[in-house]
């Protein structure tokens, strides 16, 4: 093992205490401290030491393919870490976003590359599904909800103009499209007015109070009613929400270990004042009730748990020990990158042992051997989903 220094990138959104008190700095920092990135994404790798420089994960890659991903991963996902580790927090919502199955990810960037208006909904060609552990209490949107208690919601509102997007509703799951398109769509000289006026309606209680606060944030944008549509998640520390392809969902507040495939293709459905391509959103969306979006532990063994995703890019696994389970042994496959979130804990991999504090990380090659935990605190192991 190796340690690995990921970059932080600084949304708007971020928490100023979260990051920093993870590891161990001043708070509040500098500035909003949204993400921290572990891993090879081209948009802002992690680095290793060498001979007194920091290398990129990424660069290091594609010089030894075989050492650091192994013959079978550069098979499956060609030279490069198929999956990102992150720690996400924020203090504020993020935008609505659904991300494309593998396939449209496919289409989709090869369609943009021929767009003469320069427009790009698709970064790269490969899909982004996402698991989310929450680390604090973490609140979310995620997925439909039933349309008949959305139709409810909004009724409460006393707004007449939403007839249409009621209507839509009343007829069940068929109508979430209409609904969504309605609403994205609005007549743009009247949609502050709507939005307002939900924000502003006499009503009590949590769908309400989350409109006023979107609304807040965001005056007048659209997503302020696509998000009655939705889920509203509240996390415990250690439950997760699971977010395949076509899911609409939005972040709130909180702070939580995210794992993805390896991409950066976001379509967006407001909450946001960057592009909405409308058309393109509703072409990848899956229109259907997602009735409980919250995915418990697994404990696979004494001192180590996951979260069992339907996905060959990645896994995540949770590590703890102390006095009585002083070393737990992970085996996974490929590559891993390993980060300490609480206590101290020492990672060996056959091949180099590192000691790790709060919030710093480790990452070790396809060749070297099973991953062996030690110390006293709690760590998560990233690695591939490959059986």
């Amino acid at each position: 093992m190796e340690l690995l220094h990921g970059p932080i990138r600084d949304y708007a959104w971020g928490s100023r205490s979260a990051i920093a008190e993870l590891q161990g700095r001043p708070v509040p920092s500098d500035g909003p401290e949204a993400e921290l990135w572990l891993g090879a994404h081209p948009g802002a790798p992690a680095a290793v030491d060498r001979d007194g420089d920091r290398v990129s994960l990424t660069d290091l890659l594609l010089a030894e393919p075989d050492h650091w991903l192994g013959e079978r991963l550069v098979g499956r996902f060609g030279t490069r870490l198929p999956f990102l580790l992150k720690v996400l927090a924020a203090d504020a919502p993020l935008s609505l976003q659904a991300h494309p199955d593998a396939e449209q990810a496919r289409a989709g960037h090869a369609a943009d590359a021929a767009r003469p208006d320069g427009q790009r909904n698709y970064v790269d060609p490969y899909h982004k599904p996402e698991l989310l552990v929450a680390l604090s209490p973490m609140e979310a949107l995620c997925g439909f909800r039933d349309p008949a208690a959305s139709a409810a919601v909004l009724t409460g509102f006393g707004v007449p103009a939403l007839e249409p997007v009621l209507a839509a509703l009343r007829t069940g799951p068929a109508g979430l499209r209409d609904a969504v398109r309605l609403l994205l769509t609005w007549p743009v000289d009247r949609r502050d007015a709507l939005v307002a006026a939900v924000a502003s309606a006499p009503v009590a209680g949590p769908d309400a109070e989350l409109a006023r606060n979107l609304a807040d944030a965001y005056p007048g944008d659209p997503g302020v009613l696509v998000a009655m549509l939705l889920n509203r998640v509240r996390l415990a520390p250690g439950e997760a929400i699971w977010m395949p392809a076509g899911n609409l969902h939005a972040y709130l507040r909180g702070t939580g270990v995210e794992i993805m495939a390896a991409s950066d293709n976001v379509l967006r459905g407001g909450l946001t004042p960057k592009r909405v391509d409308v058309e393109e959103l509703l072409r990848v969306l899956r229109f259907e009730v997602l009735h409980d979006p919250v995915v418990p532990p697994l404990e696979v063994a004494p001192g180590l748990v996951t979260w069992p995703v339907p996905v060959e890019d990645f896994a995540l696994h949770r590590v703890t020990v102390g006095a009585g389970l002083p070393r737990v042994t992970v085996e996974v496959p490929g590559p891993r990158v390993v980060l300490c979130r609480s206590g101290e804990v020492s990672v060996d991999d056959g091949a180099g042992a590192v000691t790790l504090g709060p919030g710093r990380a480790a990452v070790g090659s396809a060749t070297a051997g099973a991953l062996r935990v030690g110390g006293a605190g709690e760590a998560y192991v990233a690695s591939c989903g490959l059986r």
